[in-house]
């Protein structure tokens, strides 16, 4: 199986039009035409990971953490970077991250940890905007309904949790046909009118390219009218952090003590108790103290995430339970996430997770 089939299938479910600008998802090191053998899967890309690589004849490496996030200028193998970088070239392994991409998806890294602390009414912490276009097309009566469905089909349509979502209105269309055309109605060099349906829908940006290839392709005028233009909605699908409910309230000691349990924490670290129950849940794997915030005006009672300095834990003011489990601990489910994503579309294909424990912090 070559490299760009197994990316193009990771990015057709968490685009790399979803990371934030910080980031560097997607190929880091390889040629997307070179042959896989199998893939080895982890949060991060550390030298010993690259080892197991090559101990089990593995030469895809898949994290969730990329390995460069800045330029890079020199290869000199000063540092573990670099060092890891240089073995994964001269072994020809190839390594390839989906980092806030992945976080940011309806069922990628936050909607796994809300699952594991089985919330109930899911909804995304903080939905983004700007990833929304309007596809305006105009289309013959009788054709309408085959060019709608090849536009869901392309991924189309979709609005929470409905699909197939359209408004249609009808009208008439004119056209003259001039001498180098070959009219799908109408005469050349006189004005057709034509009954038409207006549709109008949504889809994701990056799904642009997919979009117009499907109304091109099933259209049956020469010349296609249609219009593309971005709306500032949110998309309530994608965006940062879960917020959601547990099934009945819990004593704070009790939460706590099962996320230490749950995730096979060393530690919590956590503001003062509140002295109420917890019910209501916000969750953001890895750094997440930005949403803090957020997570207040959501009503949580708890903010599970990582990466909390010391004077963020006053921000909480009393009004929400912050406990910061760690990094390492919030993601290490991205691993699991990764198996099975890649298991589903090719169950005949070599995909093992990493041994290595690449958690760089420890407690006495």
């Amino acid at each position: 199986m070559k490299l760009k089939e197994i990316t193009s299938y990771i990015e057709s479910i968490a685009p790399l039009s979803y990371q934030e600008d910080y980031d560097n998802a997607g190929l880091i090191v390889g040629n997307p035409n070179q042959e896989v053998e199998g893939v080895l899967i982890t949060l991060d890309v550390i030298e010993d990971v690259v080892d197991e690589a090559i101990q089990k004849g593995l030469n895809l490496i898949v994290a969730h953490h990329p390995i460069v996030f800045s330029g890079l200028k020199k290869l000199t193998g000063k540092n573990y970077i670099e060092r890891v970088i240089i073995k994964a070239i001269k072994n020809d392994i190839a390594i390839y991250a989906s980092h806030t991409n992945l976080d940011s998806i309806w069922g990628g890294v936050n909607t796994k940890i809300a699952d594991k602390l089985n919330l109930k009414n899911q909804k995304i912490l903080a939905p983004v905007s700007n990833q929304l276009y309007k596809l305006v097309y105009f289309v013959p009566t009788e054709n309408a309904n085959k060019i709608r469905n090849a536009i869901f089909e392309a991924g189309a349509g979709q609005i929470g949790n409905y699909d197939m979502c359209s408004f249609n209105a009808e009208g008439k269309g004119t056209f003259r046909a001039g001498e180098n055309t070959n009219p799908f109605v109408g005469k050349k060099g006189e004005i057709h009118f034509e009954d038409e349906v207006r549709v109008e829908t949504v889809f994701p940006k990056y799904l642009k390219n997919k979009i117009v290839d499907a109304l091109i392709k099933s259209h049956p005028y020469e010349e296609v009218a249609y219009d593309i233009y971005p709306i500032e909605n949110t998309f309530e699908k994608v965006g940062l952090g879960v917020v959601g409910d547990l099934e009945t309230e819990i004593d704070e000691v009790a939460f706590l003590k099962s996320l230490k349990t749950s995730f096979s924490a060393k530690c919590v670290r956590h503001t003062k108790l509140l002295n109420k129950p917890i019910r209501r849940v916000a969750v953001c794997g890895g750094s997440g103290s930005f949403l803090l915030n957020k997570a207040i005006g959501a009503n949580a009672d708890v903010f599970v995430s990582g990466d909390f300095k010391y004077h963020q834990f006053f921000d909480a003011e009393g009004k929400i339970l912050i406990a910061d489990i760690g990094h390492f601990e919030t993601e290490q489910i991205t691993k699991e996430l990764f198996y099975e994503l890649l298991i589903k579309k090719f169950p005949k294909f070599a995909v093992h997770l990493t041994e290595i424990n690449s958690n760089p912090i420890n407690y006495l």
